[in-house]
């Protein structure tokens, strides 16, 4: 087996199926993508775990469940709670509605069968944001659900200013890393102005320009190259010589 397979055999336990086909047709594009996959995907200003919840979030925001469940599992594995998984995907709900609350329920009882908690999945599932969160909150009653809770209480009350405030607070969560997430949800669907006031705010949030770049580099892992160049344009040149 080669180094590329054997990487996405570690990652995914299985090598996925697109991962077999691009090594039979090229198995050196294969091995071009996997060093730049290695690469992005290491420690950097971002953790390896916080980049799978973040992709993991950002695909939940575009309604993309494949990304979406192989990055779950790269977040449960690094270390991340159900739990806290599950507030990343609040901000997939800010960006998309009761649709990505939806889809989260998949990610979520997904990285419940991770831990050997498996529970299965209604069908139909929700279709409101808050019907969805009550159940990822019944699925958790043996975590701390406190803050999904009062996240449910304003989605019910429609407090939509508290309910935006109280998403994107501190939590489980920082408060820095749901405004890059917020940021990365408009990046992966290439739209860069309606990132641009994000990253302001991650920035005020205290996210650094190397965050910010993290952020465009594993949204080129999911949304392609051109998903850095929305990003780069809001981004601040490292050698500020180099600004035009």
């Amino acid at each position: 087996m080669s180094k590329a397979l054997e990487y996405f055999k570690e990652v995914y336990d299985t090598v996925p199926g697109w991962v077999q086909k691009m090594h039979d047709y090229s198995p050196a594009v294969l091995d071009t993508y996997t060093g730049i996959r290695g690469e992005i995907m290491q420690d950097g200003a971002l953790t390896r775990r916080e980049k799978d919840a973040l992709i993991a979030s950002m695909n939940a925001a575009r309604l993309y469940r494949r990304s979406m469940v192989f990055h779950t599992k790269g977040a449960i594995d690094f270390g991340y709670s159900v739990p806290e998984l599950a507030e990343f995907f609040l901000t997939a709900y800010l960006y998309k509605g009761d649709q990505a609350i939806q889809l989260s329920l998949e990610a979520i009882s997904y990285a419940l069968e991770i831990i050997d908690r498996p529970i299965q999945l209604p069908s139909p599932l929700p279709k409101s944001a808050g019907e969805g969160l009550e159940l990822a909150i019944s699925w958790l009653a043996d975590e701390d659900t406190a803050y999904l809770e009062e996240v449910k209480t304003l989605i019910d009350a429609q407090d939509e200013e508290a309910l935006h405030k109280k998403i994107l607070d501190d939590g489980l969560i920082s408060s820095r890393l749901k405004h890059l997430n917020m940021a990365g949800n408009f990046i992966v669907e290439l739209n860069g102005e309606g990132a641009s006031p994000w990253m302001e705010k991650a920035r005020a949030a205290g996210a650094s320009e190397a965050d910010l770049a993290d952020i465009g580099y594993i949204c080129i892992l999911t949304a392609g190259i051109p998903a850095w160049f929305e990003l780069s344009d809001s981004l601040k040149a490292n050698n500020p010589e180099t600004e035009e």
